[in-house]
């Protein structure tokens, strides 16, 4: 099948509102980190990815037809290499509230020892979102997100990528992927006070994390 959308957005922009959006439009089964975190025989393909090391991304994303989130956003470029058709949307919001989103819920210290305690952190890690004490400042964050976009906007061409804010809807999300705009409300979910809740829940029965992002 290949991928039909990549999602460039970093954790945190909304970006599991937007796997459901994408799964609800046909263009799904939709790789999200909380996929990743359930299919430790990816791991070590993502640890080598992020080394830089060569890798048949079909190992991954065979059967998939979209990706949003980590660890996809950390490789956007080769995947959109590799699967020359598939659009790119690149889900943005305003930093001040990413950074404070960021440090509440995904690089918390619970959700690092939730990684650490199921053997994932390696994987986290590799692809940016563990536990280096520098993911805690502001500055090399925020540094962080506005590079991030803008090395997007340089390496996909204009006509390929969407910037995105999942607050807009489905208008322009839909208008981009050349789809009709469902009769439903748009998925909204994973807020900051969800997360909390979900890492609780999930703690307290072993499970894994989903909608971590």
């Amino acid at each position: 099948m290949g991928l039909k959308v990549i999602g460039a957005g970093l954790p945190r922009t909304a970006t599991w509102s937007q796997k459901l959006a994408l799964e609800q439009l046909g263009l799904g089964p939709c790789y999200h980190m909380s996929e990743a975190l359930q299919h430790p025989e990816h791991w070590p393909l993502w640890e080598r990815a992020a080394r830089g090391e060569t890798i048949d991304w079909e190992d991954i994303f065979a059967g998939w037809g979209s990706t949003t989130d980590a660890p996809g956003c950390k490789v956007y470029k080769a995947l959109a290499d590799r699967y020359p058709e598939a659009k790119v949307v690149l889900s943005v919001r305003d930093p001040e509230k990413w950074f404070a989103s960021t440090q509440n819920t995904v690089l918390g210290d619970n959700v690092v020892g939730f990684h650490g305690a199921r053997g994932s952190l390696g994987m986290v890690e590799a692809v940016g979102w563990g536990s280096d004490p520098r993911l805690r400042d502001k500055a090399f964050m925020m540094d962080r997100f506005h590079s991030h976009i803008e090395d997007v906007k340089r390496n996909i061409p204009a006509e390929r990528l969407l910037v995105y804010q999942v607050s807009d809807g489905w208008g322009p999300l839909c208008e981009f992927l050349g789809l009709e705009v469902p009769d439903a409300p748009f998925p909204q979910v994973n807020s900051t006070e969800d997360f909390r809740a979900m890492i609780a829940a999930r703690a307290a029965d072993g499970g894994p994390i989903a909608g971590t992002h």
